[in-house]
């Protein structure tokens, strides 16, 4: 592969079964699962309320202000995709909007994640595209600088490699690693089962701190109960 800036048509992607089971469980347990890594800050909101997607990463390097690399991504897109865009500087502006979303939407891609700004976003809310980006802003941007697609990007401080699950829902976004997706699966779907039984425990009336062994704790840390008339 040559050239400073490349479009790469063919990726590797995680394996759809483990993309399932990775979005079953959401943002926060994959977090956790992780070693509470993976998490791709706090400025990536939604742009739409109780929805949960979990996709392969397609990855856009652009330069701030300009979305011609978002055009050349979209038909390296498969269907279950998710659209990963950074900019090579900080940007709000609003790189993305409904046309760019039908474009996306006809090849089957169920979402976008980006490090910049979104416009039209009740016309994105009503034909159901889903949108985690850092801003809202109408500012238009050009279509004239170079960049890439499906090369390693940084999202909100993490490495993002094309073919990465990307989990994101209400709590924001969090990226797996396509090496680490089967194991991540694994123990995110044990930290489930693990907290059903703690939720039955605390639902029965059981202390947590009791039942976490917190009160020696406490104590170590001359924290002591007053009891006032």
């Amino acid at each position: 592969m040559s050239g400073r800036h490349v479009v790469v048509r063919n990726i590797a992607r995680t394996d759809p079964g483990l993309v399932a089971r990775l979005a079953k469980a959401g943002v926060a347990t994959v977090h956790e699962a992780m070693g509470r890594r993976g998490l791709a800050g706090t400025e990536l909101r939604p742009n739409q309320i109780n929805v949960r997607i979990a996709g392969p990463a397609v990855t856009v390097s652009s330069h701030p202000g300009d979305n011609l690399m978002i055009h050349a991504a979209v038909e390296t897109c498969r269907p279950g995709d998710v659209l990963v865009v950074t900019t090579t500087s900080p940007s709000t502006d609003g790189m993305f909007g409904e046309l760019l979303a039908t474009s996306l939407a006809t090849r089957g891609v169920i979402g976008l994640v980006s490090a910049a700004g979104v416009r039209d976003t009740a016309e994105l809310r009503d034909m159901g595209f889903h949108v985690w980006a850092r801003a809202v802003s109408a500012q238009g941007t050009v279509k004239a600088s170079p960049g890439s697609v499906n090369v390693p990007v940084i999202l909100g401080g993490v490495l993002v490699s094309p073919g990465d699950v990307v989990v994101a829902d209400d709590d924001g976004v969090v990226v797996v690693p396509r090496e680490e997706a089967e194991r991540t699966a694994l123990r995110a779907e044990e930290r489930i089962a693990k907290e059903a039984a703690t939720r039955a425990v605390l639902r029965s009336g059981e202390l947590g701190v009791d039942y976490y062994g917190l009160r020696d704790r406490l104590a170590d840390l001359g924290i002591s109960y007053v009891d006032q008339a």
